[in-house]
């Protein structure tokens, strides 16, 4: 299923692993799926394919993303070229990637930045606090061939083209007008990558500005699910969103960390979902995710693990 989904900006960070198991606990028939921290889009483009809803909002705070989806969606065959084009350049030129960061940073054109991003060690993007793309490139790949980038783009603008919005700006103004039959998904910076030095996205996310966007969502009676921190190895990133919210809480084992093993580390990755009340398939979805085959070693940790807190009860169950 993995590889028939199409991927053309490659991120580290992306949920394209862990679209399905984030789509099961989606509602029936939705209006507009809105992605307002959309970057690769993965869950948009999941939902697209497997028809979860009728019409698709990408939005993104950094214009140039935008762009690239706005090539991707209208001008499949043009921005695949001039990927080419950008791609074949760096054969016997050391000094390309160098070139192309340094351009970007000053012109921001999006086909720079889809090169960065498939070019750059792991695709592990990294922004400093002047917004300027700051990653190095990778030595032991050259980034995606061509030809599967063709592939990827053409595929992305059959899913979505006549389908979908394009909206630049913060989240809360690109989803304010969602409402009770829309779906909001969420993956907005982790609190473990908007504090410190590990800058992974051009612009942070403060988490009372979070807190208080999903508050207003919830007023409005707008139902969303969030993917939000977890763990890596033993290091937890934030702790749980407050019990005021009644938001089910779901543990997704989204397997081994890239970030670790750029830093030389064997860690699994555990990432939090959370679902809002106003989802009524929550209900039916309440139960744990597959279990480990019997036989395997892995530590029992690394299962995903449910709470689901029924707003009516005020209580949680939990089970592994």
């Amino acid at each position: 299923m993995h590889a028939a989904l199409p991927h053309p900006i490659p991120y580290q960070g992306s949920k394209r692993r862990l679209a399905a198991r984030i789509a099961q606990h989606f509602p029936r028939s939705i209006r507009t799926l809105y992605d307002p921290f959309a970057g690769s889009a993965a869950i948009t483009l999941y939902a697209a394919k497997h028809g979860l809803a009728r019409r698709f909002m990408i939005g993104d705070s950094l214009p140039a993303m935008i762009e690239l989806w706005r090539g991707i969606v209208e001008r499949p065959h043009e921005t695949a070229e001039r990927y080419r084009i950008l791609w074949s350049q760096q054969h016997g030129d050391a000094d390309h990637y160098g070139r192309v960061r340094a351009r970007y940073n000053i012109g921001h054109d999006p086909l720079d930045l889809l090169y960065l991003i498939c070019r750059c060690v792991k695709n592990a993007v990294r922004f400093n606090t002047r917004g300027e793309f700051t990653q190095s490139a990778d030595q032991r790949r050259m980034g995606m061939h061509p030809d599967r980038m063709r592939n990827a783009i053409e595929a992305a603008s059959s899913l979505l083209r006549d389908r979908v919005e394009l909206r630049c700006g913060d989240w809360l103004e690109t989803c304010a007008d969602a409402s009770a039959r829309d779906f909001v998904y969420l993956d907005p910076p982790y609190l473990g990558t908007s504090t410190g030095r590990d800058k992974r996205y051009h612009a942070q996310l403060t988490r009372e500005a979070l807190l208080d966007g999903l508050a207003q969502l919830r007023t409005r009676g707008v139902p969303f699910a969030l993917s939000y921190d977890g763990a890596t190895g033993t290091k937890k990133y934030g702790p749980p969103l407050p019990a005021h919210l009644q938001l089910a809480h779901l543990l997704l084992d989204a397997g081994r960390s890239a970030q670790a093993t750029l830093n030389g580390r064997n860690e699994r990755t555990i990432e939090s979902l959370y679902l809002s009340p106003d989802n009524r398939r929550l209900y039916e979805s309440c139960t744990s995710l597959p279990q480990k085959p019997r036989g395997d070693r892995q530590d029992s940790r690394h299962r995903a693990r449910v709470s689901c807190a029924r707003p009516a009860r005020g209580r949680t169950r939990r089970s592994t």
